[in-house]
């Protein structure tokens, strides 16, 4: 079916496709046109990513152990320059997972950024080069339990752990629960309090996305019931005690990559990757669809570019990337 096509302004997607971004041009022809895994044009593009454009700019400046910037702290003093940002987008822009520095990279991260005992992702690693457990984070722990199942380590036990940490430890409160006061909750009262941090919320559910249907255990899909009903009683971007009243404006400025944060573009992508359909979904599909242009393009609206190691797309500008994942939403929310 092509009802998402009523509500483009116009047909962009000779636009997409254009030589000039492969990563743009690989998402397109497979998700948009659903070209199998196996097409031959498909196969050469996701070479062309690896060598051409910002995974191969990103690359160019990795150390030879896999990393960024300081070994031990790849969070807050490189950021967005540092090892696990760098993860984030190379995973976004459908880097090769098996080119070898890929797997330098996702080695690092897991040996240095891991808590080896309970399985979530820290900010910096200890002295004895693993994650330190009183700097888990739950939105740097969804992203990179994301990143790492794109980039097929899915059945890793130590991606495994990570998962059942997201299932064990992560909370959908809505301000009207206790505050837990034990680990790892004590030490991280601007992730977990009366109310949950919506980034967290939202990259745990991105991460348990990416596992396949088949493959999610019974603490997995009842982690996502409860992630999605969470969305779902917010609207995407409203307080759900006022649905009169916008969370933060910032989160109907459409951007990419989101790195820890998040737009309620990219919500509205991993609720329709869930197949979610839903009436409380409605007026943020309504607000992606006012941001169109004559052209049938998005601009991107949120950057980081200037900190990043190479800028994606313009400010102000209208962005293949978020055209690309506005049109994607858009064909599986109109089935």
């Amino acid at each position: 079916m092509n009802n998402w096509k009523l509500y483009l302004n116009e047909n962009t997607l000779d636009w997409l496709l254009e030589d000039e971004n492969p990563s743009v041009k690989y998402f397109t022809l497979k998700d948009i046109l659903e070209k199998p895994l196996d097409n031959q044009e498909l196969v050469d593009i996701k070479k062309q990513i690896m060598s051409v454009g910002i995974a191969s700019k990103i690359l160019e400046t990795q150390k030879p152990e896999g990393y960024w910037g300081k070994r031990e702290d790849f969070y807050v003093s490189s950021k967005y320059k540092g090892t696990v940002w760098n993860l984030i987008i190379l995973a976004s822009v459908g880097a090769d997972l098996n080119d070898p520095r890929i797997k330098k990279t996702c080695e690092f991260i897991l040996n240095n950024s891991q808590d080896p005992k309970r399985g979530g992702f820290a900010n910096c690693s200890t002295k004895k080069g693993t994650g330190e457990p009183g700097k888990v984070i739950p939105c740097l722990t969804g992203n990179m339990v994301c990143s790492l199942i794109r980039f097929g380590y899915l059945e890793d036990p130590r991606v495994q752990k990570a998962i059942d940490w997201i299932t064990k430890y992560q909370r959908f409160d809505d301000g009207d629960a206790k505050y837990p006061d034990d680990w790892p909750y004590k030490a991280h009262k601007a992730c977990f309090s009366k109310h949950s941090c919506h980034m967290g919320a939202v990259k745990s559910l991105k991460a348990l996305s990416q596992i396949p249907k088949n493959k999610r255990n019974k603490d997995v899909k009842n982690t996502i019931d409860k992630a999605v009903k969470y969305l779902l009683a917010h609207h995407i971007f409203k307080r759900s005690h006022d649905l009169l009243k916008i969370s933060k404006p910032g989160w109907l400025r459409l951007g990419f990559p989101h790195m820890y944060q998040d737009d309620i573009l990219e919500i509205l992508n991993i609720l329709t990757d869930l197949e979610v359909h839903d009436k409380r979904m409605q007026d943020a599909v309504n607000i992606v669809e006012s941001k169109q242009d004559n052209q049938g393009r998005w601009i991107l609206e949120n950057t980081f570019n200037g900190r990043y190691i190479t800028n994606i797309d313009v400010k102000g500008k209208p962005s293949k990337w978020v055209t690309l994942h506005a049109i994607r939403m858009l064909k599986k929310y109109y089935i």
